[in-house]
């Protein structure tokens, strides 16, 4: 076995040139420009980083809870003009304030000073809480505070206390039925939410949490979408350092153990952390925002320029080893190994170009940021390993000597590689039929998918965001905003008879609407002072509403006063559970929309879009997965000029999609927008141990040389490049796990999973599927001409 692999490194030197023609059209020899001057090639590498770390300067997060959904649909705008119009729910911090005595004397006198504290914060425009509440309004007076500056004792505060709990401004929207929890809604400036203000203002929040209420045993958290943005915003600045620290260290430990020499660890891992370093600055400078997808761009280059690095570096050292020197070794290497780098970069970034047809514009963003990505770390792998190879590799007539004889590691794993190949080969046709069979089999499972989204999904959960609106989901109702537009014809007024009756209805309704509550409008108001003043004409209603603060009324009344906002709340559930929700409640309206024409009304809100829009999107991203398959099998088969190439590439590269879509099903999960993006990504990145295999296999296939053999020695010559980069690849993107959000290490674990599904595929499907069918071109052809 030992002689087989030797004779099969020395055969590389015979096939340097290989074939006449190219597969990657002869764009392999962007290598060769930066090594004929490779200290002027350094020095133009050295004025790009300059650059890349000014534009990496320049990169923004993107924070914002919608950015998933911003696309151009009506849906969307309809949305945005609300936020415009209703802007409090984007710069609302809620503080959600729990425990058994929550409502005991001390604890509550502690509680206001800490809501009267919470005014003074810096960036504070108000808040809302159960000290807002008033008493039922005297004849002709103000209503006077619920609660009186000094609160009673004994008998008359547990009277007192039950008269709280059942005043119905506050009962179920700001205390909970059973009296222990509190919700206080702080109202910040959009200037601080839209700033690195917010960092400050939130600390400030939490010290006087601890300040004013460290000592009552009450359990305070904070949600909100201030705080959640500034949670997305740390999570998104902290896993970036994580994932650049972990991904590199990988690539630099694995090189260095099976390479044995700090220069060929410099020429495998270095191209890849410049190509991070290029693309990120490029990306600066294009001014692309990080967000929750563009945070995995980091492992995403490092695992599309690694792959490439590591197999120029093998090919590389086989060749110093055969005796040729580096200059010769690191040119062959481009010459042989660079075609099919071109091509694994042409699959990927077919794989982001797959990624246009989302309606999502942040998807498409991620998109348009992996092509530029791609298309920089070809550049980068194909320039500077030759470079950095001939830069740094010392003696090397004394390397080929020491390493002919013992080199262990690469050995046993070609060992490996053989043993599988010569068993892969032996039956071809029935191995290739039992991977039709499991291939079709997990395909029906993959089928069965349900797309999924959650809101909290986006957040980080290790964090107090999501479980303070998990509190609010099941003491309040929920946390997440539904809201209902109504928008008046021209000619009424917010005060007519006929506006007033469309609130009440649309009120009424959202009130009756199963799965939501915590309706809020300015019918809750005409209620009240109906039943507690014995006054419901216009002149009281408008009275009151002009003593009420501002930034309180621009809750539920735009400042044109042509609009209003009827507000009601919904748990954070599965989309798929929201969905009859919203549909239900946007039919029952069609009643009150019949009976007030002109007045347009309509469902909307960030928890209302997510769950019409996300189950599309997702079934979008997975129909276009599907027209994936198709392209990248076809743009394969025509850069090897060979049909057999074509088909034997589909089964490789469908299996480790429908393997990961299976281990969700197994795991009860369904696909969500991390995974389906995962998988399209990683369809694309998982072809590259696919096409290094055919590309070798094709310089193999020579007249004379039986397909076996020929499947044999490519195996041996490929195989252990690919298994250590599926090992760097797959430690790269599983340090998402790390993640503090929950997208992201869906993200990472199932690429990873991908990954090495990818090269199982490669080395138990690929080879029968290949020799299979260039026995059956062989036999259509009548003759022994090379099918690949």
């Amino acid at each position: 076995m030992l002689e087989k692999h030797s004779e099969s490194e020395v055969h590389v030197d015979k096939v340097e040139q290989g074939p006449a023609s190219s597969i990657a059209f002869g764009l392999e020899r962007l290598g060769l420009i930066a090594v004929r001057a490779p200290i002027v090639s350094c020095i133009v590498l050295l004025a790009l980083i300059v650059g890349a770390v000014f534009g990496i300067y320049r990169i923004r997060i993107d924070d914002s809870l919608s950015q998933l959904f911003r696309s151009d649909t009506r849906e969307f705008k309809q949305y945005e003009e609300v936020t415009k119009k209703f802007p409090a729910e984007e710069f609302d911090v809620l503080v959600v304030v729990e425990g058994k005595t929550l409502l005991a004397r001390n604890n509550l006198e502690k509680l206001r000073d800490f809501v009267t504290d919470l005014q003074l914060v810096e960036g504070t425009r108000g808040l809302v809480s159960l000290f807002s509440a008033r008493q039922a309004p005297a004849p002709g007076k103000l209503p006077a505070a619920l609660f009186p500056p000094e609160l009673p004792e004994g008998a008359a505060y547990d009277k007192f206390i039950e008269t709280v709990k059942n005043n119905e401004i506050i009962r179920g929207k700001l205390l909970s039925e059973d009296g222990t929890l509190a919700l206080i809604v702080l109202s910040l400036d959009p200037e601080v939410v839209g700033s690195n203000k917010l960092t400050k203002t939130v600390g400030d929040i939490r010290a006087l949490m601890k300040e004013d209420l460290g000592d009552t045993g009450l359990n305070v958290q904070l949600s909100g979408v201030p705080v959640m943005q500034l949670e997305i915003r740390n999570a998104v600045e902290r896993d970036g350092l994580t994932y650049n620290i972990l991904g590199i260290l990988a690539g630099c430990i694995i090189a260095i153990i099976f390479f044995r020499k700090i220069s060929f660890m410099i020429a495998a891992a270095f191209p890849p952390m410049i190509a991070i370093l290029l693309a990120l600055g490029a990306l600066g400078w294009a001014n692309f925002n990080l967000n929750m997808f563009l945070n995995v761009m980091t492992p995403l280059i490092m695992v599309i320029s690694f792959s490439d690095s590591m197999q120029l570096t093998f090919a590389a050292r086989d060749r110093l080893i055969a005796g040729q020197d580096k200059f010769t070794a690191f040119k062959n290497a481009v010459l042989v190994v660079g075609p099919a780098c071109v091509l694994t970069h042409g699959t990927a970034g077919i794989s982001f170009i797959a990624l246009q047809f989302s309606d999502s514009d942040l998807i498409r963003k991620f998109g348009e940021a992996g092509l530029a990505a791609t298309i920089i770390a070809l550049v980068a792998v194909l320039s500077l390993v030759p470079v950095f190879g001939v830069l740094f590799v010392r003696n090397e007539k004394v390397f080929a000597v020491k390493f002919q004889g013992a080199d262990a590691g690469v050995q046993a794993l070609r060992n490996f590689c053989y043993w599988i190949a010569v068993r892969m080969v032996g039956r071809p046709g029935l191995f290739s039929l039992i991977a039709v069979l499991f291939v079709g089999g997990l395909g029906v499972i993959y089928a069965n998918l349900e797309p999924r989204y959650r809101l909290a999904d986006q957040v980080p959960d290790k964090r107090q965001a999501v479980a303070a609106s998990d509190r609010l989901d099941a003491k309040l109702t929920g946390a997440n905003p539904v809201n209902v537009l109504v928008q008046f014809p021209k000619g009424e007024s917010l005060y007519s008879p006929e506006t007033l009756q469309t609130i009440a209805d649309v009120h009424a309704t959202v009130e009756k609407a199963a799965g939501v509550g915590n309706v809020w409008s300015l019918e809750t108001l005409r209620r009240w002072l109906a039943e507690k003043a014995g006054s419901a004409d216009v002149a009281t209603l408008k009275e009151y509403v002009g003593v009420i603060p501002e930034h309180l009324v621009r809750r539920f009344i735009d400042a044109e006063q042509d609009a209003v906002v009827v507000a009601g709340r919904v748990p954070d559930k599965d989309s798929s559970q929201l969905l009859p929700i919203v549909d239900k409640l946007d039919t029952e309206l069609d009643a009150v929309r019949k009976k007030h024409p002109g007045y347009e009304i309509a469902v909307t809100g960030l928890a209302a879009i997510a769950a019409r829009n996300s189950a599309n999107m997702i079934e979008k991203l997975n129909r276009g997965l599907t027209v994936e398959f198709a392209l990248v099998a076809i743009f394969i088969g025509l850069a090897f000029r060979s049909w057999v190439v074509m088909f034997a590439c589909i089964l490789p590269g469908i299996f480790p999609v429908v393997m990961s879509g299976t281990v969700l099903w197994a795991m009860g999960e369904g696909l969500q927008f991390a995974s389906v993006v995962a998988l399209t990504v990683s369809f694309g990145l998982g072809l590259s141990a696919t096409i290094h295999f055919l590309n070798r296999l094709r310089l193999e296939s020579k007249p004379g040389v039986g397909s076996a053999l020929a499947v044999e020695r490519a195996t041996v010559l490929v195989g252990p490049a690919l298994i250590l980069t599926t090992v760097v690849l797959a430690c790269g993107l599983v340090v998402t796990v790390f993640s503090d959000l929950p997208s992201l290490r869906l993200f990472g674990w199932l690429s990873a999973f991908s990954m090495v599904m990818a090269l199982v595929a490669d080395l138990f499907i690929l080879r029968p599927t290949a020799m299979w069918l260039i026995n059956l071109h062989g036999k259509l052809q009548g003759t022994d001409k090379p099918a690949i």
